[in-house]
């Protein structure tokens, strides 16, 4: 059965949390900090935390360096994911994705239109692993980012789920979670 197995060690994740936003700033990012609450809450290690603008190269320079940075494990973004002209995010990242993972928009999407039915459409949600760092773009509502971390993400990124979790994929926790 699927599920947290509490007699199995958690392993926690190094996780940089990346707001994209023209007017979010450190006291008023709502969205970032709730992702931050939640993953340290969970176990995990805040790993770093950025606010940059709905720029295309803005993005993916934030990106890159904590794709090479070996501190990094896991980065998900909040915001522009949606469809006004300055929503970038996906153009951003994807190219940069050697994989996409495409069942997280499904999964994202199933658990947010239990929250906001139909409006779920309005995201660009997505997944993908660059180099050997997976990348969670969720939109930046707090609602959004809360159905994302609550409803999937904090369990695929616990080392103890069970059948298997992406824990176990991060090649430091490789040999810990087979």
């Amino acid at each position: 059965m699927a599920g947290i197995d509490e007699s199995l060690t958690f392993h926690p994740l190094r996780i940089a949390v990346l707001t994209v936003s023209d007017s979010r700033t450190e006291d008023t990012d709502k969205s970032g900090g709730l992702l931050a609450e939640r993953l340290t809450a969970a176990g995990h290690a805040l790993a770093g935390k950025q606010i940059v603008s709905d720029d295309v190269e803005a993005i993916r320079a934030q990106v890159r360096l904590w794709v090479a940075d070996d501190g990094v494990d896991v980065i998900i973004s909040t915001g522009g994911t949606g469809f006004a002209p300055r929503d970038v995010t996906p153009e951003a990242v994807k190219p940069l994705f050697r994989r996409e993972m495409d069942g997280f928009s499904v999964l994202f999407h199933q658990a947010s239109y239990g929250t906001v039915g139909f409006s779920t459409l309005q995201s660009r949600a997505c997944a993908g692993q660059i180099e050997e760092t997976f990348v969670f773009c969720l939109p930046g509502s707090t609602g959004a980012c809360r159905d994302g971390w609550d409803l999937v993400l904090r369990y695929e990124l616990d080392s103890r789920y069970r059948p298997c979790s992406l824990a176990g994929q991060v090649p430091r926790l490789r040999r810990l979670c087979a």
